[in-house]
């Protein structure tokens, strides 16, 4: 793990942990900057382009995309929801959802804002 950014205890508690921050409290929830692109935390591989983010207002920053082969999808251990993964470092992002008619592509990646960075385009 030494390519591995140091995570503050909160931040362990998402990505590692599987915690979740509480909801509007994330400085990306409400962050539309055009032209970028948002990382994983952990490991800055680049998960979410600013296009693919929208506004779900369910207190999370929500994506209706994601980058081709940056995000991993498997049962949440509640065997209901579905745990949406850094497909490089198994960091846990939060949950996807689909069927909810918030997007065209009908889908809802409910991300927790602690486990992003925003990448400005250059």
């Amino acid at each position: 793990m030494s390519d591995y950014k140091d995570l503050t205890p909160e931040e362990q508690q998402v990505l590692l942990h599987k915690g979740t921050e509480m909801p509007f409290a994330g400085p990306l929830t409400d962050h539309f900057e055009a032209g970028g692109h948002y990382v994983c935390k952990q490991c800055s591989t680049p998960l979410y382009r600013s296009e693919h983010k929208f506004h779900s207002n369910c207190g999370w920053p929500a994506f209706d995309d994601e980058i081709e082969n940056a995000v991993r999808r498997e049962v949440d251990a509640d065997g209901y929801r579905v745990e949406i993964l850094c497909a490089q470092c198994d960091g846990h992002l939060g949950h996807v959802f689909e069927g909810e008619g918030l997007t065209a592509k009908n889908t809802r990646h409910c991300v927790n804002s602690i486990s992003m960075e925003f990448v400005a385009a250059e």
